[in-house]
């Protein structure tokens, strides 16, 4: 037993001597079950998620700095969540053996999408186990590929809410409800390759409300400093990025077509804290719901679907206040991807639910060119189903980018120039 002793004594030095914990050279395989990086009000955050009791160190520049308690398992959670506040201007960071994804630089790769989860809810039932059916994982993979300096994803992770029907082969053996080994399916694991490869903005769903996935939610990937216990609205939250802004709202209880004057309020204040008026368009909105948007509710064959407009709640809050600042506004909710330019007086919207949930029966994979009236203001429109995901990269003062399907193949080339986003099939 002394030797044994002398041994381990050796290997702690030597773990020191390497600027690694010591528990990680002795504690045999990893520990971790996913470590991200994201943008939260007080920048960039290191997390993870441990199935030790402690949180480890991670190497910053060669320095250890120890990661704070974020949640401690607890039922349907059995995993103790852990987070860093990364110091501006950290080149080089690593925890458990793992680098860390960080920006060079202001971000000029700018990876959209959202609504990734696979749809199991009563009868409305997603083949999960099927990588064609529930695409995620092969969207995360080719959107690595791709290098992106920062991915933007407009919320809706969880939706594996009720069992798996007896007789669905498709997604036999799928977790539910939220706990962990469900958020664990529906996002972590597909997403790894595409966590690994840059820092991320997330947005809180509607799936994400505490109605439903709220409490994976604010242990996981809420950007505030501590899980909110439920019910509980996400603080509004900006991103200063060199040249481009991100103003991250929580649009999850905002009802599409039933506003209410607390809703309203709700929204508004979150705007109003975060101010985005008052100067040259170079701001993005980040939320969920579109402001500006139209959703399929049936089909017309050749003649493509009917579409209505949404959100009421939104765009009663908006009304009123100044969005001067505001470029764009970058959404998800309906499952298609949609962009709409309503000219100089108001941002443009972006809609890239594409993620990997199910669309709309009535939808259309062929690109369609419109002009639809929303809120008052007509609109330049392209809109289309694909799974997939948009890549936008500065191009002088314009983001420019394409949308690329399940086989990489280019669906569409968008541009946004001022406030004007305009796409074109591929």
């Amino acid at each position: 037993m002394r030797g044994l002793g002398r041994i381990v004594a050796v290997v702690t030095l030597l773990a020191i001597g390497m600027r690694l914990p010591a528990a990680a050279a002795v504690a045999g395989p990893p520990a971790v079950e996913a470590a991200w990086v994201q943008w939260t009000a007080g920048g960039l955050q290191l997390r993870l998620v441990t199935t030790r009791p402690a949180c480890p160190a991670a190497d910053v520049d060669g320095r250890i700095l120890a990661m704070g308690l974020r949640a401690a398992p607890a039922p349907g959670f059995p995993m103790t969540v852990c987070q860093a506040d990364l110091p501006a201007g950290a080149r080089q960071v690593s925890v458990e053996g793992r680098p860390a994804p960080l920006p060079s630089g202001s971000p000029r790769r700018i990876l959209v999408f959202g609504d990734t989860g696979c749809r199991l809810k009563g009868s409305a039932v997603q083949d999960c186990n099927d990588p064609r059916a529930w695409p995620f994982a092969r969207i995360a993979r080719l959107a690595a590929a791709r290098a992106p300096d920062l991915v933007i994803h407009v919320g809706d992770y969880y939706y594996r809410e009720t069992p798996c029907p007896a007789d669905r082969a498709g997604c036999a053996g799928s977790p539910f409800g939220d706990r962990w080994a469900t958020w664990k399916a529906e996002f972590f694991t597909p997403a790894a390759p595409l966590l690994a490869a840059a820092p991320w903005v997330f947005a809180r769903g509607n799936h994400e409300s505490c109605a439903r996935g709220g409490y994976g939610w604010f242990r996981l990937l809420d950007a505030g400093a501590q899980p909110l216990a439920c019910p509980a609205v996400s603080a509004p939250f900006r991103v200063d990025l060199g040249g481009l802004s991100l103003y991250v709202l929580d649009s999850a209880d905002a009802d599409d077509r039933s506003p209410t004057p607390a809703g309203v309020a709700a929204f508004g204040a979150q705007i109003d804290r975060l101010r985005p008026g008052a100067g040259a368009p170079s701001g993005w909105i980040v939320t969920h719901r579109p402001i500006w948007g139209l959703a399929p509710v049936a089909g017309l064959g050749p003649l493509g679907p009917i579409e209505v407009a949404l959100n009421r709640t939104e765009q009663a809050a908006a009304d009123g206040r100044d969005l001067s600042a505001v470029q764009m506004v970058v959404s998800g909710h309906v499952h298609h991807f949609a962009a709409y330019a309503f000219g100089p007086a108001r941002p443009a919207q972006l809609v890239a639910g594409t993620g990997g949930d199910a669309g709309e029966a009535g939808d259309r994979a062929a690109v369609r060119l419109g002009a639809p009236r929303i809120d008052g203001m007509d609109a330049e429109s392209a809109s289309f189903l694909r799974y997939g995901y948009l890549l936008l990269e500065r191009t002088g003062d314009d983001w420019v980018g394409a949308f690329r399907d399940l086989d990489d193949r280019i669906v569409a080339h968008c541009r946004l120039h001022g406030r004007r986003i305009s796409c074109m099939p591929g």
